[in-house]
């Protein structure tokens, strides 16, 4: 561990600012669909119906924290989001004490600021949904995990075992970090075992940690295993079917991430995605000596969520992998600064090398700041906004009809009486009838799939009379209209 001067806590606590006041701003703003239905189907439920059922969307610990901040604070979207962004800061505090532990305390800085600038970190910490509390007690059990194999103790390995049950009892997908730090484990146990070397704390304490963690979450997860069960088992069915069949390609996966942290798609993505594997690459490489296990289960857990994935035949979402958001930026930091030792190399040793160092950081902290600027552009998703300007304009006589997965959201949250389109035959059926129709469209790029004769009419008999953008990827609302 890095020996750590209040300077550098005087750091670590002028960026916390920076993010806390980052994160506040926009906090307030509308909320989008799974925030929504997280609401609806879990959150406002009694204590009791909260935990009667499995459900994807049911991130429980965040759940529970959400009802609580509602029973401080309202119902406010602050309020919702709160558990959030406070997960979300927590998450770079602990990146800093990782990042210090492996690389010292002047790459820790430079890491958590960027993480605090960063685009997805701040989108997330503003979502009322349990990834931020999934990265921050995953990056809590890469701290334990590494100074737990470095100087096992008992301690250390009850505190792991609590992260991974607080992880996995956020979201599902925690199991993948963790199972990646296990499938370390046993290699180096295997390892050590046949050279000889293996040491009982090795061996017993992890096992323990394992073991405390597995055993919490299955006691957390027994009132709904059955439902549970049931879910994960049948989730290849919906995949199967799915008009949006990119989902669950891990190459699109990859390109999405990236272009909604970039903002736009084209060769720029292709070119962010091998930057950003080379540099991580060489960052595994400086950190190897001193943190020989660090970029190996960031990679492993990587590849692993993506074949387990593939293996249930769920969709390979972005946001599973939010958790190594920040491990990737440490590794691309320290990628950074060995190629700066590289080029100076042949330019004038040491002193260019910090020279170039300095000014690598200064442009990825103006990059990230220019980028993080997209998340006040917009809501996530303007439901609110939608709903509003079609009850503005509506006249008596006008039928409304929303189209898609946002349909019921609108009936159960807004109280709005459009009946929900969700396929050909019922868009025919609606549009049969004479008058004026108003359609409201949520997650365009599926409903216009699900639904093709409304992307052929589009063009034709229907004319755009709103259209509210969302920072969400196919985020956005179309309002049309036949007259």
């Amino acid at each position: 561990m890095q020996h750590t001067g209040n300077r550098d806590y005087l750091w670590l606590a002028a960026i916390l600012i920076l993010a806390a006041a980052l994160r506040i701003w926009g906090l307030n703003a509308p909320l989008w669909y799974d925030e929504i239905q997280t609401l609806v189907s879990h959150v406002n439920l009694s204590w009791g119906d909260m935990v009667q059922s499995y459900s994807m969307n049911h991130h429980y610990l965040h759940n529970i924290a959400a009802k609580i901040s509602m029973g401080l604070f309202g119902d406010a979207p602050w309020a919702v989001r709160l558990p959030a962004m406070l997960l979300g800061m927590g998450t770079l505090a602990a990146m800093w004490f990782l990042a210090r532990d492996i690389a010292g305390s002047a790459i820790a800085h430079i890491t958590t600021l960027l993480l605090a600038l960063s685009y997805h970190e701040i989108w997330f910490s503003q979502n009322a949904r349990g990834y931020t509390g999934l990265a921050f007690f995953s990056t809590l059990g890469m701290i334990l995990f590494l100074r737990g194999m470095a100087a096992p103790t008992r301690k250390i390995w009850v505190l792991y075992g609590l992260c991974l049950a607080a992880a996995v009892f956020t979201h599902l997908t925690g199991t993948f970090f963790f199972m990646a730090q296990g499938v370390l484990w046993l290699g180096i146990v295997i390892t050590r075992a046949v050279r000889g070397g293996l040491d009982a704390p090795t061996l017993r304490l992890p096992f323990l940690g394992f073991l405390i963690g597995g055993l919490i979450t299955v006691l957390l997860y027994l009132p709904i295993l059955p439902s549970l069960y049931h879910t994960v088992s049948t989730v290849a069915e919906g995949s199967a079917t799915d008009v949006m069949q990119e989902y669950q390609n891990p190459i699109w996966t990859a390109a999405e991430a990236i272009r909604t942290g970039i903002g736009q798609a084209g060769p720029l993505v292709a070119l962010v995605g091998v930057a950003v594997l080379v540099l991580s690459l060489l960052g595994a490489v400086a950190l190897h000596r001193d943190a020989p296990y660090f970029a190996q289960i960031t990679f492993l857990h990587i590849g692993l969520t993506v074949a387990l994935l593939m293996v249930v035949g769920m969709r390979i979402w972005p946001r599973f992998f939010f958790v190594d958001i920040g491990f990737l930026m440490l590794l691309i930091v320290m990628g950074v600064r060995i190629s700066c030792a590289v080029v100076a190399l042949f330019l004038g040793g040491e002193r260019v090398s910090r020279g170039l160092f300095v000014v690598a950081v200064i442009a990825m902290v103006a990059i990230s700041a220019f980028l993080a600027k997209r998340n006040y552009d917009f809501p996530k998703q303007d439901l609110i906004g939608a709903y509003n300007l079609v009850e503005d304009m509506r006249s008596p006589g006008d039928r409304v009809f929303s189209v898609g997965h946002t349909g019921p959201i609108f009936s159960e949250y807004f109280k709005a009486d459009w009946p929900v389109i969700f396929t050909n035959d019922e868009y025919d059926a609606a549009m049969a009838e004479p008058g004026p129709v108003i359609l409201v469209i949520g997650f365009p790029a599926r409903s216009f799939r699900d639904v093709p004769q409304l992307a052929t009419d589009r063009n034709a008999i229907l004319s755009e009379v709103g259209y509210f953008r969302g920072t969400l990827g196919d985020g956005d609302i179309v309002i049309l209209k036949r007259d």
